[in-house]
């Protein structure tokens, strides 16, 4: 089904605040067209199609967060897939990088199914939540620093919402990992100093600026086919980190 939203130039920083609630943030995102570049990338992409896909009608817009709304656990990528995401309407679907993902999910009895093929397949997530600091599909998958910054009110807001029950924090990547900790700042946690460092494994405890419980962060290369074809992140090392971080965030992860 399709999220319903009027398509907005206006900034996400002057959006956000009509919102009052995940889901009404989620159909705002969907019509957002604050960033020129990556709007005209993605209804590119869209119009000219890879061979593959040519009998398909692309999404070609921006894609929400995907998950429940009361999740513990929060998957962060980089930006939609142009043929991926920006087709299927759904983020980490159509493409090698989610086919890894949930597959992992779905050992771990995070996910319904194994496979993630377009927006309304069926699939569901249990206690985890997948989301992206940018929410267009960028050219070569590099969006820029303004464009990161412009999106960030979005993912905000999301983490607020979620804060109640969030409580393990996954970043897939460095751009991930850099794009979230200003994000998990302006949300309401405490950023150590010095900032810690992303590598696959990283951990750190991020306290709450309140009352609140500490959240936990953890880094992950990001499920990219350059890095899994490579066999620098291998489909157990995926298992791994996320069976750790679900078990962190209070999840019952099962053993693959």
């Amino acid at each position: 089904m399709e999220l319903p939203s009027e398509p907005s130039s206006a900034l996400p920083s002057e959006l956000v605040g009509r919102v009052h609630g995940l889901a009404e943030l989620d159909e705002l995102v969907v019509g957002c067209r604050a960033c020129p570049r990556l709007v005209e990338w993605r209804e590119e992409a869209a119009r000219v199609k890879r061979r593959a896909f040519q009998d398909q009608d692309y999404w070609a817009r921006p894609i929400p967060g995907f998950g429940p709304t009361d999740a513990r656990l929060i998957l962060v990528g980089l930006a939609p897939a142009a043929h991926g995401g920006n087709r299927t309407g759904r983020i980490f679907t159509g493409d090698p990088s989610g086919d890894l993902l949930y597959a992992s999910l779905h050992r771990l009895g995070l996910a319904s199914q194994p496979h993630s093929t377009w927006r309304d397949d069926g699939l569901e997530l249990f206690g985890v939540r997948i989301t992206d600091p940018v929410r267009c599909a960028p050219p070569e998958n590099k969006p820029t620093n303004t464009e990161r910054d412009t999106c960030r009110p979005w993912i905000v807001r999301e983490f607020e919402y979620l804060r109640p029950t969030v409580r393990a924090v996954v970043a897939l990547g460095g751009f991930a990992w850099q794009a979230v900790l200003p994000a998990l700042a302006a949300a309401g946690w405490q950023v150590p100093r010095p900032r810690p460092q992303f590598t696959h494994g990283a951990h750190a405890i991020l306290p709450a600026t309140d009352d609140g419980p500490p959240l936990h962060l953890y880094g992950c290369f990001h499920v990219s086919p350059r890095n899994t074809y490579t066999g620098r992140l291998t489909p157990t090392m995926v298992d791994d980190l996320l069976r750790t971080a679900a078990t962190t965030a209070g999840l019952n992860p099962t053993a693959p």
